[in-house]
């Protein structure tokens, strides 16, 4: 494909999503109809749609319209290429621009400058101050790889010298003393010796810095409450020698648990909500709860533009009930650590707040936040209470 039918196919695609389709489902069904892509062509307009979608609003701006096509006109505005010679006509190409597209298309302001939706600038701003605007920029960039190293089987730097071994290129990421940035062939990793046989996982790193502070050791009774795909529980588990159980309220989530632990050398029952104790057997208890992942919508970026104010206030609803679920599962001299990989303050300190107000016999031990940023030593934005109970 030529750089320019690789714009089209980008049009197609948004279109399809703009249209109500999730992400993956039109990248996907572009892939199936599209043979003759080969596999770069096929992560170049990957990358096309998914800068498109993080910075939806400025690129619209640019182009001077909403549809796929204004979206990418902004986008090669946007990256200084301009669109003489991408828009051409050309067999596969996008059309030429029309007069009133050239003539289409301002520098984007306000909420659009930073691609946040308007009703979100002012929570952004009233949760991080000063930082807000830099987290919003980061926002709009790729996130990069990160990589877990299972430190019950193997150190860091063994990793790097085996990862190299299979052309991928990595180095030490400060916010985790297990966490690797990927540098070059990212897309080998999966195929990789170290992914086969455990020793890595796929892992943002302030997602294991969080995993870190955690107070564990050996023979500690966990709960991992929210565990979703439990990236989080393999994370406890090579940290320490646990009697770790994982549950989520969807168990599917949770299918491809059992194989993973198994790979990474650690032991992580999984467990249905009616298979839950009544009483308190954990000494340590992680909610991570749902939340609106603005601190990772550089890798979903379609939640950006879906958060609404009822669905974050529908989001805390859940997190207050989360909280008190959870109470009675945390034993006297228990730990209770809650978990977003939110930014916004609601969901974060407010939801704490609330929670020590209707439960008085909790007490904040400490407080963790990871602001979302960009550049090599960047992570997703992440945020983790530690709670015990009053003396």
């Amino acid at each position: 494909m030529t750089p320019a039918a690789r714009v089209q196919a980008a049009i197609e695609v948004l279109d399809r999503i703009l249209a109500g389709a999730a992400t993956e489902q039109a990248l996907t069904s572009w892939a199936r109809g599209a043979r003759y892509a080969g596999s770069k062509d096929r992560a170049a307009v990957r990358d096309h749609v998914f800068d498109a979608i993080r910075c939806r609003r400025s690129f619209a701006a640019l182009g001077g319209g909403t549809d796929g096509r204004a979206i990418m006109i902004g986008a090669c505005r946007a990256s200084g290429l301009g669109t003489e010679g991408l828009f051409t006509g050309a067999p596969h190409a996008p059309a030429p621009l029309s007069d009133a597209e050239r003539s289409a298309g301002e520098p984007p302001t306000g909420a659009a400058r930073i691609d946040l939706p308007d009703w979100l600038w002012p929570r952004f701003e009233a949760s991080l101050g000063e930082r807000a605007e830099d987290a919003a920029l980061a926002l709009r960039s790729r996130a990069g790889v990160h990589l877990r190293v299972n430190v019950k089987q193997t150190s860091r730097e063994a990793v790097r010298n085996m990862l190299a071994q299979d052309g991928i290129e990595t180095q030490p990421h400060p916010a985790a003393e297990t966490a690797l940035t990927v540098t070059e062939g990212a897309r080998r990793i999966r195929q990789s010796v170290c992914f086969s046989d455990g020793l890595v996982e796929l892992q943002d790193a302030a997602s294991q810095a969080l995993a870190l502070e955690l107070p564990l050791r050996d023979g500690l009774r966990v709960l991992d409450y929210c565990a979703g795909g439990g990236g989080k529980a393999l994370a406890i588990a090579a940290q320490a020698d646990v009697d770790l159980t994982a549950h989520d309220a969807a168990p599917d989530r949770m299918r491809d648990l059992p194989e993973r632990a198994a790979r990474a050398g650690v032991r992580i029952r999984t467990c249905a909500t009616k298979d839950l104790p009544r009483r308190a057997p954990f000494d340590l208890v992680l909610c991570d709860v749902p939340c609106s992942g603005s601190g990772s919508w550089r890798r979903a970026p379609d939640g950006k533009w879906a958060l609404t104010p009822e669905r974050l206030a529908e989001l805390c609803r859940i997190q207050a009930s989360i909280f008190d679920d959870v109470d009675g599962l945390v034993s006297q001299d228990g730990v209770l650590a809650y978990a977003t990989c939110s930014v916004l303050r609601e969901e974060n300190e407010d939801q704490v707040e609330s929670f020590l107000k209707r439960s008085s016999d909790w007490r904040i031990s400490t407080h963790h936040s990871w602001p979302v940023s960009s550049g090599d030593d960047g992570t997703d934005g992440f945020f983790l209470s530690i709670l015990t109970r009053a003396p």
